[in-house]
């Protein structure tokens, strides 16, 4: 899961971009690891069992649907359980989108891709392709793919299980660290006019449309904004794309 330099007999040492991946890879990954607290305890406040609601983070892997399938029968009950399930398959079909991005990073192999495939979510996504060297993507992906898998696992089971003794799971702000977290990893990348475009112009899109639309449309309407910027290149410059596709001295992009 790691790429580093050979030193003496058989030590690796990791290289300061894989080294700045993973510490990246552990910040989102315990703060939207411990949000998993919070869909246990909506799970089995929404009508679920313990095993259920473990089942669906160990199968779904998906936060923004599962709290999205959760949200509809809290609401609705089983009758609504199509609709449910409707939200939680449109939400998460952004992961494909995604893994566009992250296949070239991941190399050959069925196994390896299916794992990948699994846990290609925002989080993975986001921290690998963050990272300037193939290698430290690589890093970024699989860490943050598996600390967040793990964690998320384990905090759904607590959330479910102790989910009657902390009452109203919002007022702990477990969203919020996350949230943050997302902002630390993003904020660097905020150096050039386009994609300060694109985060200020989903940022609009989404919160326009959340109160008229129902969950899961608003993110890819976002993202939409995003695959526009980016196919037209508005506000790119022909050479901030050739220094981009230059490749790496070290032979790592």
């Amino acid at each position: 899961m790691t790429g580093g330099i050979t030193h003496g007999a058989g030590r690796v040492a990791r290289s300061p971009e894989v080294s700045a991946a993973i510490r990246s890879s552990f910040a989102v990954g315990l703060a939207v690891a411990a949000y998993g607290i919070s869909f246990g305890a909506l799970a089995v406040a929404a009508g679920l069992d313990v095993w259920q609601a473990c089942v669906l983070s160990l199968l779904m892997f998906s936060g923004g649907s599962q709290f999205a399938l959760v949200g509809v029968l809290a609401t609705g009950g089983t009758a609504a359980g199509g609709a449910a399930i409707a939200s939680a398959v449109l939400l998460g079909a952004r992961n494909s989108l995604y893994a566009l991005r992250v296949a070239p990073m991941i190399g050959p192999g069925v196994a390896k891709r299916l794992l990948a495939g699994h846990w290609t979510i925002d989080e993975s996504t986001a921290v690998s392709t963050a990272q300037p060297t193939l290698v430290s993507q690589r890093a970024g992906f699989w860490w943050t793919g598996a600390i967040i898998y793990v964690g998320w696992n384990l905090t759904t089971l607590i959330g479910a299980l102790i989910g009657d003794q902390l009452g109203d799971v919002s007022q702990y702000g477990l969203d919020a660290a996350a949230a943050a977290a997302f902002l630390g990893l993003l904020w660097p990348r905020l150096k050039q006019l386009q994609p300060v475009v694109v985060a200020v112009g989903a940022a609009i899109v989404a919160a326009v449309l959340m109160p008229v639309l129902p969950a899961g449309l608003p993110v890819l309407a976002a993202a939409l904004v995003a695959v526009a910027v980016g196919l037209t290149n508005w506000l790119g410059t022909r050479e901030s794309d050739l220094a981009e596709a230059e490749p790496d001295p070290m032979g790592e992009r």
